[in-house]
């Protein structure tokens, strides 16, 4: 490694065991988009027993994982495809739905939450857009009349939903979507006591090759908030506080944020230069430290964010760019591509050269498809990637939401 020490790791690694002794509250997002992972009831066991994970987040509500994860202990959250919306603003759907993917599992699966879609704004699709809301009335309706108030209803938004501002506490909504769909949203989290949800990516949220120190909370000159007089080092508090600021404008600054995705890559192609096993351990190692400190942000501070990390596995019959292959931080065989503390009993930490060829843990969703199947994440990302992202550059003294790159994703 270049510019990071293996003792620096170890260091790392040992320092994040030490909080993980105390604090929890770090979930994973399992995609099965391959052709070489273990078992579901495999994976259930070993997260119960050898990670720190408490949580895990399908994006589907295949009914084969959530038997395998029950009496496990961990808790489990399904995904609803955006194609599906439309049809469950129907009550009488909703509660179908209910009694068909949550009912026969729960309680012995400890389902959470109940995603309806994944970053629905983006596509400016107004039938998914519209109905959102709606359907996520009716989900939670259906859950409060089958007797489970206790599963929560929410959906996770990719951060390409502000306007173009210089800093964290200048952040808004973008205009024709702050009152008729963010209001809405955060009145039915509010409601509802059911967090909002963000999947922040400075992976994708920046020209690195001119700030990839600042994406990877390396030393680096920072970005100074005039208006708050804070500081901010990382692009992960700046993308936080921005979603803070943007909420509290609206006068919904007392809902919960919590975290859907983030993570960083291992391996990609020559498009793809920042993809390193070394920048996935600085990336992630860091988020989770600073999740599990409960130091929270300049902003929000002593506070702690649920967070679901991306990726279990790589995930190898992923269509698309290279890159979305490898983001997993755990191989088919259940050892580490790379730990950064999240695998418990002292089992030692492969450092291979280059990652095993596998694949990132995003099931492909069918986000053009009204199905409940993994299919979707391809086409996100791809026309994501093609299109906006939020580059935050402090050259510049602007959170821009423009390309950076030859594929930029903002999931």
């Amino acid at each position: 490694m270049p510019s990071i020490t293996m003792a620096s790791v170890f260091l790392l690694v040992g320092v994040l065991l030490q909080l993980f002794t105390t604090i929890t509250g770090i979930g994973v997002n399992y995609g099965m988009t391959a052709d070489n992972l273990p078992s579901p009831s495999v994976v259930a066991n070993f997260l119960k027993t050898q990670t720190i994970f408490d949580s895990v987040k399908l994006f589907d509500a295949n009914p084969d994982v959530l038997r395998a994860f029950a009496n496990t202990g961990i808790s489990v959250s399904v995904t609803i495809g955006n194609g599906d919306i439309p049809g469950l603003t129907n009550t009488v759907t909703a509660r179908r739905w209910v009694e068909q993917h949550i009912s026969p599992f729960h309680p012995q699966t400890k389902i959470k939450y109940v995603f309806v879609g994944t970053e629905v704004l983006f596509w400016k699709n107004d039938e998914w857009t519209n109905n959102l809301v709606p359907a996520m009335r009716s989900l939670h309706y259906a859950l409060v009349k089958a007797g489970l108030p206790e599963i929560k209803v929410t959906t996770a938004h990719a951060l390409n939903i502000f306007r173009r501002e210089t800093v964290p506490s200048l952040m808004r909504f973008m205009v024709g979507y702050d009152q008729s769909f963010f209001a809405p949203v955060l009145q039915f989290h509010q409601r509802t006591k059911s967090p909002f949800m963000v999947n922040p990516y400075p992976y994708f949220s920046l020209d690195l090759s001119k700030r990839l120190n600042y994406a990877l909370f390396k030393p680096n000159s920072g970005v100074y908030d005039k208006y708050t007089r804070k500081t901010y080092t990382n692009m992960f508090d700046a993308l936080m506080d921005s979603t803070y600021t943007a909420m509290k404008a609206l006068g919904y600054g007392n809902v919960e944020i919590a975290i859907g995705e983030t993570g960083w890559p291992t391996q990609g192609d020559a498009t793809s230069p920042f993809a390193t096993l070394e920048n996935a351990i600085s990336y992630n190692g860091h988020v989770i430290k600073e999740i599990v400190s409960g130091k929270g942000t300049p902003l929000m501070q002593n506070r702690t964010f649920e967070t679901y990390m991306f990726a279990l596995f790589n995930e190898n019959q992923k269509p698309g760019p290279l890159v979305e292959k490898y983001w997993g931080m755990i191989n088919p065989d259940l050892t580490p591509i790379y730990d950064v503390g999240v695998v418990r009993n002292g089992r030692s930490t492969p450092t291979p050269t280059t990652p095993a060829p596998l694949g990132k843990n995003f099931c492909v969703r069918k986000l053009m498809l009204a199905t409940l199947s993994c299919n979707q994440s391809w086409i996100t990302h791809v026309a994501k990637e093609a299109s906006i992202a939020h580059r935050f550059s402090p050259e510049e003294h602007v959170m821009n939401p423009t390309l950076s790159g030859p594929m930029q994703h903002s999931r």
